[in-house]
This record gives C-alpha cells, sequence and structure tokens, in this order.
C-alpha cells in the first residue's frame, strides 16, 4: 500500500476515534463474513464497525489523543466506533459474543478513559440511559412526596389536639 493511502486510513481512523464517544477494541478471528454483518446490524446505529491494522491504529490512536488502546492492540482487530450511547453498544457486543464466541472483546475507551473487557461487560449490564433517568425522577418524586407528607404531619397533628381540647372543655362544661 502506498503511503499516501497509510496516511489517509490513519487520518480517517483517527477522526472516527475523536468523534466517537466511545470505542470497543474486539478480536475477530473465526467470524464469517456473514456474522459480521450480523453483528454491524446488531449495533444498529450506534455504532460503526472497521476492521483495523493495529500499526494505523496505534498512531490514528496517538494523533487522536486516546490512551490505552495499545495494549490491547494484538492480533486481529476490529473496533466498534460507538457515536451513540455505549451502553446500548456493549450490550449488542456483549450478547452477539455470547452467542459467537469466536468475538472476543478486549478492552477499549469511553470519554478519553481506557476500559478492560471486564468492565464494558460491567457497562453493559447497566440499564439504558432512559431507564436510569426514570429511575432517578421516581426518586426524586418519592423524596418530594415523603417532604411534603413531613410539612403538614406536624400541623395535622397540632389541629387535632385542639380541636380535642376543645371538645374536652364543651363536656367539662
Amino acid at each position: 500500500m502506498a503511503r499516501p493511502d497509510k496516511a489517509a486510513a490513519v487520518a480517517e481512523v483517527a477522526d472516527k476515534l475523536r468523534e466517537s464517544n466511545a470505542a470497543v477494541l474486539t478480536e475477530y478471528r473465526g467470524l464469517t463474513v456473514k456474522q459480521l454483518k450480523e453483528l454491524r446490524r446488531a449495533l444498529g446505529g450506534n455504532a460503526t464497525y472497521a476492521v483495523v491494522k493495529n500499526t494505523l491504529t496505534q498512531i490514528a490512536a496517538k494523533e487522536a489523543g486516546v490512551e490505552g488502546l495499545d495494549a490491547d492492540l494484538k492480533g486481529p482487530s476490529a473496533i466498534a466506533f460507538v457515536t451513540g450511547d455505549p451502553v446500548e453498544s456493549a450490550k449488542a457486543l456483549r450478547d452477539f459474543a455470547k452467542a459467537n464466541p469466536a468475538l472476543v472483546i478486549k478492552g477499549g475507551v469511553l470519554d478519553g478513559r481506557a476500559l478492560t473487557a471486564a468492565e464494558i461487560t460491567k457497562l453493559a449490564d447497566l440499564e439504558s440511559r432512559e431507564v436510569l433517568l426514570a429511575k432517578a425522577a421516581g426518586a426524586m418524586k418519592a423524596k418530594i412526596s415523603q417532604a411534603a407528607y413531613a410539612f403538614t404531619a406536624k400541623p395535622a397533628q397540632v389541629a387535632r389536639v385542639i380541636d380535642a381540647l376543645r371538645q374536652k372543655q364543651e363536656a367539662a362544661a
């Protein structure tokens, strides 16, 4: 391959690394073209999956300022460049790897921080962003109702005591 082609490939990978929220490095040895197509379909619009050359990826990662990919760049490698929700992409990769053991998740990067394969699995175990936001909203609503009850409990108790005293005075008179 000519030198300008390599420079273009490095620039393309560096651009993808800069534009993505996360990148997950995998080993695809043993997967058929049909299985790779299924994986790309499983990732959907959240990520793009590309086979990369290790040396060019190392250079592109340095250019993009991404640390942590160098150690895992051994053997045939492919990267899922995640532009959407990283949790959904991690789930898609994890589920595909369970169904196709030939896909091995090596590691990755999330917001400039290196991730191990175990951390990517933990990320995949998280619930989606919408579910987490709904749970947070529910917790906040519960705290607000508890506060409202606490603020109204004492005045109501005082009103009942005053009413009981009034009834006692009426009965005594």
